[in-house]
């Protein structure tokens, strides 16, 4: 894919990538002030920010594998992506505005004012961070379709963690800033205001760019022509064939064709998440590993600066030295955490270049063990400086993750015959032996999956020769000669889904989990130490990831 024009096509395509990490960074970075400010106390505000990721563990498979199965004349992953987008915009809406909102809809009715506020904001936060999550998997199955070459598909990837990794840096950057003294601001009614119409400007445009670039082919074209018309019939011309022709768009509408793709498969997922292949499953262990190692360290770095390293109070009184403390160790956090943005955004840059040099399999376990190596310098450690370098060092595990799993899964797609050639051999051994009464002598040939039936005559059994030629694929790679198999009807969305789930499910268990863990230790290094730990059974599970056909095997 070599050229300015590819490169900055692909910047334009994940354009929405950035603006969604902007969004969802500055949106989620603002958001506990003004729970807060609205009355919210500090335990269940906590519970407020998991309301995302629990509905996206429960809907991205729906919504992935669905857009594998639709057939909307507008493509098969942009309908959801407008849907979702749609969500993200009212949420950006909402947030600011919850005040106002809530005074309009009390009057009249009787309701606290308070109480509306806080409902209004959950919803804003909950829409927020759902729709901003589960938006990212259809934009990453789009990445997959447009560019199926392992090669193109490694740097197209690799631009998409870059502009992740740049959207987070100006998400963290954007309500750090005092928006309050503009002119903006004093038109639009504070700071708050200011800075979400920021928001919603940038997230128009990332929306409106994509959408423009991305060229993405309707699945089933409908066809408008009709056949010989009969005498009496209705004409090419008539009213009756215009309103038939309107009748047939609509229903071939991207809005309806979501509806009914998302009820007809919910029972096949549960049948797809039973049955996932042996390649996706060590993959997603791996990944949900690494990813509660590099979530729990994001999540809680701040706070262990803070009440670890500074040795501030968080409940102390405004104005005194263990609060002044903890707020400094905050700000110093927070310039580790855009270190690590910076960090992984270089490595985003270099990291097609690195897996040409080096490989896939070096690359991912050198990211996580520098992780964890980094997260044990900063649990030992009480310099600061030296903390905060070991922080910027975990950018690169985060660039890795975000950039080889999915390119990987893009490569088990496109060659099914190979990595899922296991699954598929026994289920076709099982049916043949079970379908004949007549000794048959199987012979699997390893370099092309084939069963050949070889013929002769021993011990009086009859032999016959029969050969099985791969089949043409489908679109989504799967043979057509095994429709019925789970694994050839999965499409790339699916596996996606899974795979982003990991990211929402590491960012479950530490907000249930870590709360205890630490009033047990009484220490805040042991949200560092969970980190560490996790790194290490991450690059355990890596070792068992299938990179290419050599790891099969082994």
């Amino acid at each position: 894919m070599p050229g300015w024009r590819s490169q900055w096509r692909l910047v334009l395509l994940n354009l929405l990538t950035c603006g969604l990490e902007i969004c969802v960074a500055a949106g989620i970075t603002y958001v506990p002030p003004l729970l807060l400010e609205a009355g919210v106390e500090e335990k269940y505000m906590t519970m407020v920010l998991g309301i995302g990721p629990v509905l996206g563990l429960l809907f991205i498979p729906l919504i992935g594998s669905a857009s594998d199965h639709c057939n909307s004349s507008y493509g098969r992953r942009r309908p959801f992506i407008w849907l979702l987008s749609l969500g993200v915009l009212l949420a950006l809406l909402i947030i600011p505005h919850a005040d106002v909102l809530a005074s309009h809809l009390s009057w009249g009715t009787g309701l606290p004012i308070q109480a509306l506020q806080v409902g209004l904001l959950i919803l804003g936060v909950g829409l927020l961070d759902f729709c901003g999550q589960v938006c990212f998997t259809p934009l990453e199955a789009l990445l997959s379709d447009l560019y199926r070459e392992r090669e193109d598909c490694a740097q197209a990837f690799a631009m998409f963690s870059f502009m992740v990794s740049l959207g987070g840096c100006v998400g963290y950057l954007l309500p750090a800033l005092d928006w309050s003294g503009g002119l903006l601001a004093y038109y639009l009614g504070g700071q708050a205001e200011c800075l979400f119409s920021l928001l919603i400007l940038i997230f128009i445009i990332s929306v409106l760019v994509t959408m423009k670039v991305s060229e993405e082919h309707s699945c089933r074209p409908l066809v408008l022509e009709p056949g010989p018309v009969e005498t009496g019939q209705c004409g090419p011309r008539s009213c009756c064939y215009v309103l038939q022709c309107k009748l047939r768009l609509l229903k071939s509408g991207p809005l309806l064709c979501l509806l009914r793709t998302c009820w007809s498969m919910t029972p096949a997922i549960y049948r797809s998440y039973c049955h996932i292949p042996r390649v996706m499953k060590q993959l997603c262990v791996a990944q949900l590993c690494s990813w509660m190692a590099v979530m729990s360290f994001m999540l809680f770095y701040t706070d262990f600066v803070g009440e670890g390293l500074y040795e501030g109070v968080p409940s102390a009184a405004p104005g005194t030295v263990l609060r002044q403390r903890y707020d400094e160790g905050i700000r110093m956090g927070s310039l580790g955490l855009f270190l690590q943005c910076a960090t992984s955004t270089f490595f985003s840059l270099v990291m097609s270049r690195l897996v040409r040099v080096f490989g896939s399999r070096k690359i991912y376990l050198s990211s996580m063990v520098s992780f964890t190596a980094s997260a044990l310098v900063i649990c030992l450690s009480k310099s600061v400086l030296l903390v905060t370098a070991m922080s910027a060092l975990t950018g690169f595990a985060y660039a890795t993750l975000q950039t080889l799993p999915y390119t990987l899964t893009c490569h088990y797609h496109k060659e099914k015959e190979v990595y899922m050639q296991i699954s598929k051999t026994k289920k076709t051994h099982r049916s043949e032996m079970s379908s004949s009464h007549e000794a048959v002598c199987l012979t699997v040939d390893d370099d092309t999956g084939d069963l050949n039936h070889k013929s002769g005559h021993t011990n009086g059994h009859a032999y016959f020769k029969q050969e099985h030629y791969p089949s043409q694929h489908s679109q989504n790679g799967a043979p057509a000669g095994l429709g019925s198999d789970d694994f050839e009807k999965r499409g790339v969305g699916l596996d996606f889904a899974i795979l982003d789930s990991t990211f929402l499910l590491s960012q479950v268990f530490p907000t249930l989990f870590m709360g205890m863990i630490v009033q047990f230790t009484q220490s805040v290094t042991a949200y560092v130490a969970f980190s560490a730990i996790f790194g290490a059974i991450g690059v355990y599970f890596a070792t068992d990831i299938i990179f290419d056909q050599k790891d099969l095997k082994s």
